[in-house]
């Protein structure tokens, strides 16, 4: 029987993470034709997150745990977590329920037909209308300017074959974006759309900072295009400025006391030109932090404790480990 890895980041899910595994558990209760385990990678809950987890995983040894001695953010600890995971197929599926589990029967069924990569795209959200406006916004955004094709509405909810799991253990990127990297490696996929229920309980942990992080990730992993863009603005806006004051050298040139210059203007076009030049030294700035993340090297996580993983078998319970992106999982 082949082995299904269901991979689940969390933090402060305790009303959550109980429901989650009932549910996957349901799901592969019907199918009856898979093996399956179910990995949570908790980044240092701060509630009761990690109690229920261990007991889910003293009732099921399926249940496996990772836990993180600190936060490390909403894209280091599932993708560390997804590495780890050691199935034919590896599902990634959020903790807050707005993941239905219930997808996991179509994502097999496509996997089955020898589909790689099977992603489930929202066709409609229970979020507040503006949020997903924004989103849709910066989808198309980012499918102009990728350089790879890119899904809209995919959160990375999914099933990833084991072979682009191992794809993913070759790369150097400490802080991927993963949509964009299964249009960047070109394995084939297919979607499954779905309509987003709001989350089971608890309170969301996107906010602006971390939005703004994974769209910034996005566009800066996987396009030049707004590099160009500050290049092809800095020429235009100099050619601007080199015709406004040849317009306003042969004005008062011609009309010497009638035609006074003044102040406001070359305030107004100074502040357009610094605010221009701000904005894309910003943009900048982001393709040299991603470089500098990169170059570090710097572990994904540093791991405080496993739980019913084969190598934790008699090890104490508090026990670090320090595992990179590229390293091979823990069998």
């Amino acid at each position: 029987m082949k082995l299904i890895s269901v991979v689940s980041g969390c933090f402060n899910e305790e009303g959550n993470v109980r429901e989650l595994y009932c549910r996957v558990r349901a799901v592969f209760d019907a199918l009856g034709t898979y093996r399956w385990e179910l990995i949570f990678a908790d980044n240092a809950s701060r509630d009761g997150t990690l109690a229920v987890l261990r007991q889910l995983a003293a009732e099921d040894r399926r249940v496996k745990v990772i836990v993180n001695w600190r936060n490390f953010g909403h894209i280091r600890s599932p993708y560390h977590a997804l590495l780890q995971a050691r199935g034919d197929a590896v599902i990634a599926i959020a903790s807050d329920l707005q993941d239905p589990p219930e997808l996991i029967t179509e994502f097999l069924t496509e996997w089955e037909k020898g589909v790689p990569v099977v992603l489930g795209v929202k066709k409609s959200s229970r979020e507040p209308r503006p949020m997903y406006v924004v989103r849709t916004v910066y989808y198309r955004l980012l499918r102009r300017l990728a350089d790879v094709e890119t899904v809209p509405h995919a959160t990375g909810f999914g099933l990833y074959d084991r072979s682009f799991i191992d794809l993913l253990r070759t790369l150097d990127d400490p802080y991927p974006y993963l949509r964009g990297l299964i249009g960047e490696l070109g394995l084939g996929f297919t979607t499954v759309p779905y309509d987003q229920p709001k989350r089971g309980s608890g309170i969301t942990k996107s906010n602006f900072y971390t939005l703004y992080d994974l769209a910034m990730v996005g566009i800066t992993s996987h396009s030049k295009v707004p590099l160009r863009l500050a290049t092809l603005a800095g020429f235009g806006l100099s050619l601007l400025s080199f015709l406004t004051a040849l317009a306003y050298l042969v004005a008062k040139l011609v009309f010497w006391y009638r035609y006074p210059a003044g102040v406001a203007p070359i305030l107004i076009g100074m502040f357009v030109a610094f605010s221009v030049q701000l904005f894309f030294l910003g943009l900048l700035g982001e393709y040299i932090a991603v470089i500098h993340t990169r170059v570090m090297k710097r572990p994904l996580v540093v791991e405080r404790e496993r739980i019913n993983f084969e190598e934790t078998q008699g090890a104490a319970p508090d026990r670090a480990s320090v595992i990179v992106s590229r390293g091979a999982p823990n069998r």
